[in-house]
């Protein structure tokens, strides 16, 4: 069966259109209403879920995502219910593809070969490993089992030119652009860099090319959508859950964030 990722961007590219990519916490502010979240960010017409795995250091994450990461381990987020929180947004008919968005020590204490292989079989379909360079990964031969998972590799503002074109020549399903040094969070303008960033890792590979890390605004959304072939909005949406995660309308309201982010991707 051909991959969700692949699918999606070739179905994109043949439309014209751009892509929308959310980042949430599973299990934030609970598993159950983490479910709610991800399937309102469906409905809102968000085309890739990214699915963050709790985890107690999490080094890349700015204030907003370390504070949705604790309070889903508050709440008793485990890696086994990520994996079954996957498992149960596909039996309830969640088709975006999703993406774990995570660092080695969860992948690790669980299993590195069983994390792979159950989180394949839930329904996940690529995974971001933070802390995982390529270079790395090269050096360990366990690395090598995926599952069917596709390795979402991360290029940063500051990677030199050789270490571009060698990770943009390994790259499937698409690279991941940091537009902004540092950690995540909301940023006030977009990266002026970016256009140049995009269109040298494009010299490099036919992969698609998504960017995140800062935007938090429709026009945000749209000034970068033009420029690549998706938008990822993280710590925007974190936040809502952040501030609704008691109420009772929760999905309601991360919908009507979320919605005019999807729709001026849709327009660029």
């Amino acid at each position: 069966m051909e991959n969700r990722i692949d699918a999606l961007f070739q179905r994109l590219k043949s439309e014209g259109k751009k892509g929308f990519v959310a980042y949430v916490s599973a299990g934030d502010p609970d598993i159950e209403r983490s479910k709610t979240v991800v399937q309102a960010l469906a409905r809102a017409g968000a085309d890739l879920i990214e699915l963050g795995v709790p985890f107690s250091d999490p080094l890349a994450d700015g204030i907003v995502n370390q504070m949705a990461a604790q309070r889903a381990l508050d709440s008793g987020t485990t890696t086994a219910k990520v994996i079954q929180l996957i498992r149960d947004l596909r039996d309830e008919g969640l088709e975006q593809p999703i993406i774990l968005f995570t660092y080695l020590n969860p992948i690790y204490t669980f299993g590195f070969e069983a994390f792979h292989r159950e989180a394949s079989a839930a329904g996940a379909d690529g995974i971001l490993t933070l802390d995982m360079p390529p270079e790395e990964a090269a050096c360990h031969r366990e690395f090598d089992y995926h599952e069917g998972l596709k390795q979402i590799r991360l290029i940063a503002p500051t990677s030199p030119t050789s270490r571009i074109e060698s990770i943009a020549a390994a790259s499937e399903g698409f690279i991941y652009y940091v537009s902004r040094e540092g950690v995540t969070g909301e940023q006030d303008e977009v990266a002026s860099s970016i256009d140049d960033q995009v269109a040298l890792i494009r010299r490099h590979t036919s992969t698609p090319i998504v960017v995140g890390f800062g935007i938090s605004n429709p026009d945000q959304a749209k000034t970068v959508a033009q420029l690549a072939d998706g938008v990822v909005v993280g710590s925007a949406i974190v936040k809502i859950v952040g501030q609704e995660g008691d109420s009772p309308d929760l999905g309601e309201k991360v919908h009507a964030f979320v919605k005019p982010l999807v729709d001026a991707v849709k327009s660029a």
